[in-house]
């Protein structure tokens, strides 16, 4: 698509009503995720390069993505606040300009505390991003909102799993200094972003002349169950992130040496698995439209546990094929858990979409820097068979009160 042609649709999708599905837009703000987490995934996918590089121990790479979650983390539930009060349609844009700012850092680093420095600035970078972007596409959502929450999400998988084969064909044959190659993707998407800001702009004009047109989707619960629902969410995230993350960050160290894989065919191994992650997205926002949520939740986490528990103890090609499994199962929860999470809080995308990824990306850190120090202490094997058991914990989902039931 044209840049002058992307500017028509932009125009155009201003003109639909609240209940309309902006498809254009919703497209859009999914590129410029993948865009955003293609950037990001470069992070892990670049730790077998600079642990050799620098003689990294497994506890400075996690300590590496600790400083990354949590700068991406913490400062997300605040700008979601603030951004459900005072949007800031051109906060997008800003945020992607601090990304800018840490890949260009990153590419030149030369020490760890560099290395920290930058990846702390493209975290900041994420915590604007994700929050105002959520809103964005709740807002194009119309009333299709676990479809658009499925749109959105399928990008930052996308880039999630494009960010390891891109450092296997870039970064690892041409060292630190490629990265800094991913600095035209953030520019690119800086771009298109101010283009959003107009839309969101028009959008935010078009629902305050016409307050009538903003949907609200309250549910009738008592705010004692609303709390213990959000409880039982965070319990989920953690058993799902930090399993998530160790096959991220470790995945191809395990198979590394277990298998003796070169750097580039474990990077394409971990692309299996994240490209998975992709489909697994579509798959699990299709059936929570037509099923519930509570139980694409349910499925998605505990379902997985029976293919992580196989996954230590077998073969390369069955390691692989199990790989796969997990990632189109396991990865199919996020995203009914936040539009489930802002159906139980109506009026509070922002802030709920700053918790929840806010949250994904810290407890992602923690999780990593925990396996990251366990596997100094033991190995990289031991803490595969650890982080197995953690889809179990996808049985408290049954405790999930059944809203989609309620609001009908």
């Amino acid at each position: 698509m044209s840049l002058n042609v992307l500017k028509q649709h932009l125009r155009k999708q201003h003109h639909t009503t609240a209940d309309t599905t902006a498809y254009t837009i919703l497209f859009i703000i999914s590129f410029t995720h993948l865009l955003n987490d293609m950037i990001q995934a470069v992070i892990p996918a670049s730790y077998p390069l600079i642990k050799e590089k620098f003689g990294f121990s497994f506890a400075q790479i996690g300590l590496i993505t600790l400083v990354f979650q949590l700068t991406s983390s913490l400062l997300q539930p605040f700008v979601g606040r603030y951004a459900d009060r005072h949007p800031r349609p051109y906060s997008l844009a800003t945020g992607m300009c601090l990304t800018l700012a840490g890949i260009c850092l990153l590419a030149t680093a030369g020490n760890f505390g560099f290395i920290l420095l930058a990846v702390g600035i493209i975290g900041g970078g994420s915590s604007i991003f994700h929050p105002e972007a959520s809103q964005v596409a709740q807002m194009a959502a119309g009333r299709r909102k676990g479809l658009a929450q499925s749109i959105f999400q399928v990008g930052g998988n996308g880039g999630n799993a494009l960010g390891p084969l891109l450092a296997a064909l870039i970064i690892i044959p041409y060292g630190q200094e490629a990265i800094g190659w991913f600095a035209s993707f953030a520019i690119l998407a800086a771009v298109i972003l101010l283009w959003t800001g107009q839309w969101y702009s028009q959008r935010l004009l078009y629902l305050h002349r016409h307050p009538s047109a903003i949907n609200s989707s309250a549910t009738s619960l008592p705010a004692r169950k609303v709390r213990s629902a959000l409880l039982i969410l965070v319990i989920l995230m953690f058993s799902k992130h930090f399993y998530m993350y160790c096959m991220n960050d470790y995945f191809t160290f395990f198979l590394i040496q277990k298998f003796g894989l070169s750097i580039p065919t474990a990077q394409l191994c971990l692309f299996g698995f994240l490209a998975a992650s992709v489909v697994g997205i579509i798959i699990g926002g299709a059936l929570g439209d037509r099923f519930g949520r509570k139980y694409v939740i349910w499925g998605s986490i505990l379902g997985a546990a029976p293919f992580t528990l196989l996954l230590p103890y077998s073969s390369f090609p069955l390691t692989i094929i199990l790989s796969v499994i997990i990632g189109l199962v396991i990865s199919s929860a996020f995203s009914a858990i936040l539009v489930y999470a802002t159906e139980l809080m109506p009026g509070k995308v922002g802030m709920v979409a700053g918790i929840f990824f806010g949250l994904s990306f810290g407890l992602g850190g923690i999780g990593s820097a925990f396996f990251g120090w366990l596997a100094d202490l033991t190995s990289v094997e031991y803490i595969f068979r650890i982080s197995t058991l953690l889809p179990l914990l996808g049985i408290v989902a049954a405790f999930l009160p059944d809203i989609e039931h309620k609001k009908g």
